[in-house]
């Protein structure tokens, strides 16, 4: 059985793409965490990548096996993903686009919204690859709705206004429901206050809970209600489970890959972006299929 090593950046969004390729390949594996021994090396490989210079003098890292695939997430895995998969003769595997190296890894799982070249080696998915599995930390006990509240990053802020108001609306709207929540560990306190004002029926705040719920929400269901501030996120909801999904839109300065990657997610029937209605979408993306056309 081939055996695959997942480079990791320490970023769990990206990790968790690795392990879902993994997953669904049913590889063996070991995860190994990757960084550049100075902020600077990371600019450094993008110019040995382009001459074909491979080291291993630019990271901290210690690999005594021997793999046949080498899997990374993320520009910090990159460059390492393609140096050991040189030395040790195994297939290069990018899960996201590479952007700044050249595209001559093995197979690239290249996501729509980063509108990836046309090349037989680049394999295009409509979402973050993702593999759900839940863990029984939430148990309906009758038709329930669940609500995954994030927080601002670099494109998006979240307005504790905006976000009542949508609170107010999901809550009259599901009266003979349980309502779920989950904050995660971007939610500011201030957000945190504001949920915990509520009293749902069963809730989880991360900074003093961390643990995850959401694919046991996912599970069990009728609709679950998303911030759009994590792509990590929303694909999982969109590749697993029956559970419609709406995503709460948050405040951006000017359309962005991450609004598009939504959007054509809303047009394709995946989810449905809150406008003050709520309908039901429910769509799921097959990320095993994607598998079919790769010789591992």
């Amino acid at each position: 059985m081939s055996r695959a090593l997942i480079l990791s950046d320490d970023r769990m969004g990206h990790l968790n793409q690795s392990l879902a390729f993994v997953k669904y390949s049913d590889l063996s594996h070991d995860v190994v965490s990757v960084k550049f021994r100075r902020k600077w090396y990371k600019f450094l490989s993008y110019i040995f990548d382009k001459i074909g210079i491979y080291t291993e003098k630019l990271f901290d890292i210690q690999i005594d096996k021997k793999y046949d695939l080498i899997v990374g997430t993320g520009s910090t895995t990159s460059y390492a993903t393609k140096m050991l998969a040189k030395k040790m003769h195994a297939k290069s595997i990018a899960m996201m686009l590479p952007r700044g190296y050249r595209y001559d890894f093995d197979i690239i799982f290249a996501q729509s919204h980063d509108n990836p070249p046309k090349q037989n080696n680049i394999i295009e998915i409509p979402a973050n690859f993702s593999y759900v599995e839940p863990k029984g930390l939430y148990q309906a006990k009758k038709k329930s709705i669940g609500i995954v509240i994030g927080g601002d990053n670099k494109i998006f802020t979240m307005s504790k206004e905006k976000l009542q108001a949508q609170l107010d609306t999901i809550v009259d709207a599901y009266k003979d429901h349980e309502i779920v929540i989950t904050t995660s560990p971007r939610t500011s306190e201030e957000i945190e206050d504001l949920i915990e004002s509520y009293a749902f029926d069963y809730e989880v705040i991360f900074s003093k809970n961390p643990i995850n719920p959401i694919p046991d929400f996912l599970e069990q269901c009728e609709t679950v209600f998303i911030t759009g501030d994590s792509t990590s996120m929303i694909s999982e909801a969109v590749s697993y489970g029956k559970a419609n999904i709406v995503v709460l839109p948050l405040e951006s300065k000017k359309e962005n890959k991450f609004t598009r990657f939504i959007d054509t997610l809303e047009e394709e029937g995946y989810l449905h972006i809150f406008d003050g209605t709520i309908k039901s979408k429910n769509k799921k993306i097959a990320f095993k299929s994607y598998l079919e056309e790769v010789k591992l």
